[in-house]
């Protein structure tokens, strides 16, 4: 495995060997010491969830401010998405800044998501399926989400407003600047 950091302390892209043959391909994803000695994160898996999401459909800005955090680990399985990370850390240089990665399912990479970020992606293809491995169960009382489409983030998904979708939650979720007033967002 290789891993890229992306410009935001905590966020990097990694990458796997994917074998292809007659049966189709296989790859590994996940492995805690390799995680460990290239990045020096901990990443004890708590939770695993699997979504699959039509074209258009955007899933986040979600982070969760457990005490002990949320890192999570996402890769495409199926399909295409263009994945966005945002710096929610207050004290951070990067604050209010993001990154974006376009994840295809059959290459390999992923998307290591320390503590305290945030995290969406909109699907580019039907049927897309999205994996991820999180370091903290759900917890409602300490889940928050950011406005996808708060003007503040500037993310370019990709996609035309007119053709997203999103759900009640997310399209009612406070911009970024509500959530710091609100005092939501990680210490």
């Amino acid at each position: 495995m290789e891993f890229t950091p992306l410009g935001i302390d905590g966020a990097w892209l990694g990458s796997s060997k994917v074998w292809h043959d007659e049966r189709g391909h296989f790859r590994e994803w996940f492995q805690v010491e390799e995680i460990a000695q290239a990045t020096g994160m901990k990443f004890d898996v708590a939770q695993a969830n699997i979504s699959e999401s039509k074209s258009g459909v955007v899933r986040g800005i979600h982070y969760s401010i457990a005490p002990k955090g949320q890192g999570k680990l996402v890769t495409c399985v199926s399909g295409k998405i263009k994945d966005v990370i945002v710096d929610l850390r207050t004290k951070s240089s990067t604050f209010g800044n993001s990154v974006e990665c376009v994840l295809d399912g059959g290459s390999g990479e992923f998307l290591l998501i320390g503590i305290d970020l945030g995290h969406g992606f909109v699907s580019l293809e039907d049927q897309t399926v999205v994996t991820y491995l999180l370091t903290s169960s759900y917890s409602p009382d300490q889940e928050f989400g950011v406005n996808p489409l708060d003007p503040q983030l500037a993310i370019s998904w990709g996609v035309k407003q007119s053709e997203m979708t999103l759900s009640l939650r997310d399209s009612s979720s406070p911009k970024l600047s509500e959530q710091l007033f609100l005092g939501h967002l990680p210490k």
